[in-house]
């Protein structure tokens, strides 16, 4: 038995000027989030964009496809709404951050991490003035309030739309050091994503590459990229 699809309903989807921002019409008729709100949208980039996924479907609907305009739903019906607790599930990445957080053994492994992650903490005290201490294990160390807190209030900072797409940049490289260095274009994303496999990659060489892992790896790295892309749309001017 095959699942039902929804079939394609409109000729064209275009991104309109609108009081407000951006909207994006399927046939002259504004889109709206799967919770009814209007899908306004802040910058003519991110429409368009958005327009182009609903125009490139086929003749059945494959929300898949169609990232941008999920995580745009998402910061409308979702992140707006739960703001106050997407930023605290956020800021608390910063008490148990990957990058603090280094091996005991092997040498190589260990100079590896050090290699990738002590720049990004060093970034972090300078750039974010939130220093943060490291530790052999994965049982965390208290780390410095003034730090946590400011790096809370750099998460607050963001809008709901760019506060969407971080979620995803900290969930998927467990750092949100990381991921406040991707949104302040410290290191290009790839570079960054690849920082937050370290582990990965070196068992990876021991051990040799799992195919069902390798596929669930790609699929978060696309994802990481896909946050990045949002951001970027984000900022675009025009």
């Amino acid at each position: 038995m095959t699942g039902w699809a929804p079939k394609r309903f409109w000729k064209a989807a275009t991104a309109e000027a609108a009081p407000g921002g951006w909207e994006v019409r399927l046939d002259g008729r504004p889109l709206r989030t799967p919770a009814k709100a209007p899908l306004m949208l802040p910058t003519a980039a991110l429409a368009r964009a958005i327009a182009a996924e609903w125009n490139a479907q086929g003749a059945t609907v494959d929300p898949a496809a169609m990232p941008l305009t999920r995580a745009a739903n998402s910061a409308i019906d979702k992140v707006t709404p739960g703001r106050e607790e997407v930023v605290a599930m956020l800021a608390a990445y910063g008490e148990t951050d990957l990058l603090c957080h280094r091996a005991e053994a092997p040498e190589g492994l260990v100079r590896r991490q050090a290699e990738a992650w002590d720049p990004l903490l060093a970034w972090a005290a300078e750039a974010l003035s939130a220093p943060l201490i490291p530790t052999v294990g994965v049982i965390g160390v208290p780390q410095p309030p003034e730090s946590l807190a400011r790096l809370r209030a750099a998460v607050d900072a963001l809008d709901p739309y760019e506060l969407t797409a971080f979620h995803d940049l900290v969930a998927l490289s467990g750092s949100l050091v990381l991921a406040l260095a991707a949104l302040r274009g410290q290191a290009p994303a790839e570079a960054l994503w690849q920082a937050s496999r370290v582990d990965e990659g070196w068992q990876e060489e021991l051990w040799g590459a799992d195919e069902e892992a390798a596929r669930a790896a790609e699929l978060k790295r696309r994802d990481f990229l896909q946050a990045m892309r949002f951001l970027g749309l984000l900022r675009a001017a025009r």
